[in-house]
This record gives structure tokens, sequence and C-alpha cells, in this order.
């Protein structure tokens, strides 16, 4: 018997401890999450019977693991975890979808369902109304090379009136900075000269006026003057011109940095301004003029392309002289084309005179290109002297050019030079002007 009662007894606990932990571990040899079993609390007297206590689900039915770590003091319902039954805190987040029209990541719920935050307070009837995105407000798109032509075309129906006429020759005139939208083009570059619709061209509209344009009988010679070497990466500082009389003339290359703005400057001071462009060297390319140099062993069309380039970095100038070019002037086949097509855009050419047997002029005349060769060159060296040259070629033949780099030294010269023109009977004109009475005359 006693054998038999201990017998029993083993059983017996058997049965309650594993009845105990198929209640708390079930499927966990499958790898199952553990579902715990979770226990009503008891209904306060008078609330009626006590509810049955829930069911555990299945595994296959239980609720997937919340998306944030759940503290370990609590867990699903009511009832508090065990020690070593809190969440893992690697659980797998759910994933973040675009809430519709809002612009924000809500996570997906289980079933499928974003959840979505809650909708914010409505706001007072007497609240400011909230400041709206710009590209909700029709908020203008970036411009393109279409748009900027449609501005210029609009511009055109009002075209800016023509600088007045200064009250001496050497008298303050401010010309217009901005383009005349008639003379523009726009091209795959940026804005190219044209000729307007009415025959207006750039040497007409952005040349500094003056008296002397026209050749009248008893005229006193007139004297221009370039001033070249600006707008390149070793030009000296914008305010080199600063002191130089408005009637002189000045040249911008292709490569410095905001020619714009540079151009601009130079004309609210007075000054009309050409283009320089570089041209191939006997020496090409030991010596490089800089990036697009027209040259002779390209065929015309990408020479054209090269031109249209340099003419698009900046607007507002009355025509183009050249930079080097002892080879590219000596061959008529590749400058004709280029001469071409400045008549075809209205614009002048003028020839440095470095060239010994440049063939300009040539062709200038046969196609009726406004055109001029630079008199004198003048150097840091000798300006007094060179700059008296200039002035016997201007009594000699009525016009006279001079052409000179742009150094601190030699403006101060010029300038000085220039105040005492006058009582020699001398008058200082634009270079435009000096091309325009040495075609009349």
């Amino acid at each position: 018997m006693k054998a038999l009662a201990v017998a029993t007894g083993i059983v017996f606990w058997t049965l309650v401890l594993g009845t105990a932990l198929l209640a708390f571990f079930p499927g966990s040899d499958a790898g199952e999450p553990v579902a715990i079993l979770q226990i009503e609390p008891a209904t306060a007297p008078g609330d009626g019977a006590p509810a049955a206590p829930e069911a555990a689900l299945p595994p296959e039915e239980s609720e997937a693991p919340a998306a944030e770590p759940t503290p370990p003091a609590q867990a699903n319902g009511n009832m508090e975890l065990p020690p070593g039954f809190g969440v893992p805190s690697d659980a797998p987040q759910a994933p973040l979808v675009e809430q519709p029209g809002r612009g924000t990541l809500v996570p997906i719920a289980p079933g499928g369902q974003s959840e979505a935050p809650p909708a914010p307070p409505e706001a007072p009837d007497d609240a400011a109304p909230p400041e709206e995105d710009p590209d909700q407000q029709g908020a203008a798109p970036a411009t393109t090379p279409g748009m900027q032509q449609a501005v210029l075309d609009t511009q055109a129906a009002t075209p800016p009136p023509p600088p007045p006429m200064p009250e001496s020759e050497t008298g303050s005139v401010t010309l217009s900075a901005v383009p005349v939208a008639e003379l523009v083009e726009e091209s795959q570059y940026g804005p190219l000269p044209k000729v307007a619709a009415d025959g207006r061209r750039s040497i007409d509209v952005y040349a500094r006026p003056s008296r002397y344009a026209v050749a009248n009988a008893g005229d006193p010679p007139r004297i221009a003057i370039l001033v070249t070497g600006l707008g390149l990466p070793d030009s000296p500082a914008g305010d080199v011109l600063k002191g130089l009389p408005a009637p002189i003339s000045v040249a911008y290359g292709a490569y410095g940095r905001n020619l714009q703005e540079g151009v601009s400057r130079a004309r609210d001071n007075g000054h009309e301004v050409l283009l320089q462009i570089p041209l191939e060297p006997n020496n090409y390319p030991t010596v490089d003029p800089g990036p697009h140099t027209l040259l002779t062993t390209l065929p015309p069309q990408e020479n054209m392309k090269r031109l249209q380039w340099l003419m698009s970095r900046y607007t507002g100038y009355v025509g183009v002289t050249n930079h080097m070019g002892e080879k590219f002037e000596v061959t008529s086949a590749s400058l004709t084309p280029v001469l071409e097509e400045l008549k075809r855009r209205g614009l002048l050419y003028i020839d440095d005179g470095s060239v010994k047997d440049s063939t300009a002029g040539q062709i200038a005349g046969a196609i009726g290109l406004d055109y001029s060769v630079v008199s004198v060159q003048i150097d840091a060296g000798n300006v007094a002297k060179q700059l008296a040259e200039l002035e016997a070629a201007a009594k000699q033949r009525g016009a006279a050019i001079g052409v000179v780099k742009a150094t601190p030294a030699t403006v101060k010269q010029l300038a000085d030079w220039a105040n005492k023109l006058e009582g020699k009977g001398f008058v200082l004109v634009p270079v435009s002007a000096a091309v325009r009475s040495q075609r009349q005359s």
C-alpha cells in the first residue's frame, strides 16, 4: 500500500506539472511565439456575472509583433510579464508608406492599412491662413531659352530710346546696359546679335553718339582709341578704366568672369564696347590665344560654331576685333565666312594692325562690311611717341585709330593726353564714329 501511494503521488504531480507547462508553452517545440494567457479581472459587485475568460488564440491567429518595443513592465492587455519575457528591442518594424496628399510617412498596420497620424487640431475661425507652398501657387518654372526669347519679344514692343547726344564730344552720356530685344537672337550657346526687322544694327544702337560720325568739310581730324586686354584671365581689375575719357572705346575678351557686368559698367560710363576674338597665330599651339580659337585647319562650319560661342558671352557690343591671328587673317578662305557672319549680324570689324598681310580689308570692301584698320599700335614703353604718330596719321587721313593694352600706367597717360587734344585741333571720337566717317570719305 505504501508503494502504491508513492506511485500515485508521482503520477499526480507529473500530470499537474505537465498541464502547467502546456498552458504556458503551447507549440514551443515548433518555434512558434509564446502565447500569454490573459485573465480578465473580476467584475465589481453589482456589474452582473463575471465574464468568462477569453480563450487564448492559436499561434496562427495571434497578433503580429508591435512595431515599437514594449516596455518590460507591460505586454498585451493588462497582464504583467514575468522576468525575461520582455519584447525584444530588435523586433521587425512595420514598413513605411507615403500618405497620399500629405507627404508624410506612416507605418502599415498588421492588417495592411496605414496607420495615419492623428489629424491636426482645427484652427480657430480668426486664425491667419497658412502660407501656401510656392509650387501650389503657380510659381514660375525655370527659365528656358524659349522663354528668354519670349521676354525679349515683349521688350521689343517698347524699344528703349536712343542715348542722347552729349553736350560735347567728351561729355557725359550713359549707354543703356539693357540689351535691345530686337537685336538679340537666342541660340544654343546664348544670346547672339542680329539685325532687327526694321534694319537697326548693333553698330547703330550700341554705339556712343558722336557729331563726327558723318564726315563734313572743315571738321577737325578725328582720333579714336581702342583699349584692349579686358575680359581675359590675366586682365587688370575692372577699375583700370577709371578716369579714362568716355569717347575711348574698350574691347573685352570672352574668357573673364562677370563679363556682362564689366561690359555694362563700361557702358554706364559712356564707353562703347567691342568683342575681342582669338584668331590662329603662326606658331599655334605653342602660342595659344585661348579656347574656341578660330583655326585655318577647321572647316568653316566648325569655326562658325566657335565664333557664335564667343559672340554669346555678353551683349551690347558694336563690333569685333582680333586677338592675334597672324595665320588666320592672311587665309582668306578661313576669314571670309567669319566677316560675312559679322556683316549679317550687324557688327563692324576692327583689324588691330598686327598682321602685315591681312586680307580683312579686301574682304570687307567686297562684302560691304563696316571695317577699319588700326593706324598705330601703342605699347607701354613708347606711349608718348606713338600718340604723336597717331596725331600725324589723323591729320593726313582725316581719321585714325590707335590700339593700346589696358594697364593703369597707359590709362593715366591716355587721360592726360586726351585733356590736351582739343587744344591741338583734334577731336576724340569713339571707334564706331571713326569707322563710319572713314567709309564716307
